[in-house]
């Protein structure tokens, strides 16, 4: 019988149907940061219980971790978010796990970090409690966002309840054009079919343009998928999948062949039933920046803002817009380039390459944060961080940053900003805060024009 990736996966991770109707699966990894690893992992030392696999549980500080340069190994950016650092510290050594902490070389947000380690690999189970875990399934993996007491029974059963979701395909065909970024794809597809579009699928990307994408521009992609309202997302690994993941240290070494071997039977059967199946034309997809308070509030930059539902009325209320205006002539105060959505190496180079002998307009703040420590030390290595702080960015250490408010610095309410993360709702980015979602292509260009802008837009430069 004909069987899509996700099934196989599923199946070989199944240890028992339930008589719920859930299954029984086996997680091969657990991934924690500061805000919730320090409460699923002192509630098992409270409870006298053990990590039954403490090889193959990961943490890192990225949520609430100060972005300033000087910061210490217990600076926060949110008050009293020591606290959550120094506690995840303290309960990531008593029980053994793999403690990634501030100052470490590998420090990084979890989404951005997994993959670079290769801790992340093709039909692997993963499991952190952070929605946007299925950012990983780019690799190929099941990977998906849980509770804190669900990474906490993982963590001492090496198990999980959960009952199968139905499955999803959005084959994209054709070739995405030159301008067309995977944010811009990702938001093209949440404005297609809608915020709850996806109806908890597991969703399967597939197509030519799927397949042309790099590792990092596939990571964007299935990050949004929680944004989609799907249960998470996945891409059948190939060449570039292998590519990518040969060498980094969790990536296996001496079983190497063995392991490519059975990455190469991970893929969709000819067949293969799906409970929606979805094809999007390449050709459709422009660079897309959202208007709303809603990913799927979204539309290309030469578009006018639509009138009609209680829901646009409301979002445009909040965001100071009025239907009919058109989106390239919205002036921003604001402008991050950071997130697990958008902070590798490759989207600061996208990036760098607009902010060139540019400047950012006056009154504009800017901001980029890297989203690892290791794509900030790669990005000094390239010169980059020179581009950035030459055209007036301020230039951060890794971390989730302004992509969520946490308390402590932030943008002034009513701050129109322009932004490279992945939520747009009210108060997402502080208290007021008026947040565009656009592809670091855009962030960077905007930042430089002062208003919402293609690069295409932006006068050439000596």
């Amino acid at each position: 019988m004909p069987r899509t990736l996700f099934d196989k996966i599923w199946e070989q991770h199944r240890v028992t149907t339930l008589d719920t109707g859930e299954d029984l699966i086996a997680i091969d990894r657990v991934f924690l940061h500061e805000r919730t690893g320090s409460v699923a992992l002192k509630s098992i030392v409270g409870s006298g219980r053990k990590v039954r696999r403490p090889d193959r549980v990961f943490c890192t500080m990225d949520h609430v971790v100060s972005n300033a340069a000087d910061r210490d190994r217990n600076s926060a950016r949110a008050p009293g978010g020591d606290i959550f650092i120094t506690a995840t510290r303290a309960a990531a050594r008593e029980t053994g796990i793999h403690l990634i902490d501030v100052l470490d070389a590998d420090q990084g947000i979890i989404h951005v970090i997994s993959p670079e380690l290769g801790i992340a690999q093709p039909g692997l189970t993963l499991v952190c409690p952070d929605s946007h875990t299925c950012s990983q399934g780019a690799l190929g993996a099941l990977a998906t966002g849980i509770g804190s007491t669900d990474a906490e029974h993982a963590m001492v059963t090496g198990t999980l309840r959960i009952r199968k979701p139905p499955q999803m395909r959005i084959t994209v065909s054709g070739k995405l054009a030159k301008s067309v970024t995977a944010k811009d794809l990702a938001l093209h597809i949440i404005k297609t079919f809608g915020a709850a579009g996806a109806k908890r699928c597991m969703v399967e990307y597939a197509g030519p343009a799927i397949e042309a994408l790099s590792i990092e521009e596939r990571l964007t992609l299935c990050n949004m998928a929680v944004e989609f309202a799907a249960f998470s997302a996945v891409i059948a690994p190939d060449e570039t999948t292998f590519d990518y993941l040969k060498g980094k240290r969790f990536a296996p070494d001496a079983r190497w062949d063995a392991a490519l071997s059975h990455w190469k039977t991970l893929y969709s059967d000819d067949d293969a039933g799906f409970d929606y199946d979805y094809e999007i034309d390449s050709a459709d997809i422009r660079p897309t920046v959202t208007w709303g308070t809603s990913p799927a509030q979204a539309a290309g930059l030469e578009d006018v803002i639509p009138a009609g539902t209680d829901s646009n009325q409301r979002a445009m209320e909040y965001m100071g817009l009025k239907p009919g205006t058109v989106l390239n002539s919205i002036g921003i105060e604001g402008a991050f380039i950071g997130s697990c959505t958008n902070s590798r190496i490759s989207d600061l180079r996208l990036a760098a390459d607009i902010l060139r002998n540019r400047k950012v307009a006056d009154g504009v703040r800017a901001i980029c944060v890297p989203g690892s420590t290791a794509v900030r030390r790669q990005a000094g290595e390239e010169g980059l961080d020179a581009i950035f702080k030459a055209a007036g960015f301020e230039w951060g250490t890794a971390g989730c940053a302004l992509c969520f408010y946490a308390g402590g610095e932030t943008f002034a309410p009513g701050t129109r900003v322009i932004s490279s993360t992945n939520r747009n709702f009210e108060g997402r980015q502080g208290p007021g805060v008026r947040t565009h979602l656009a592809s670091p292509a855009i962030v960077a260009a905007s930042a430089v024009a002062g208003r919402i802008c293609a690069p295409g837009e932006l006068p050439d430069v000596a």
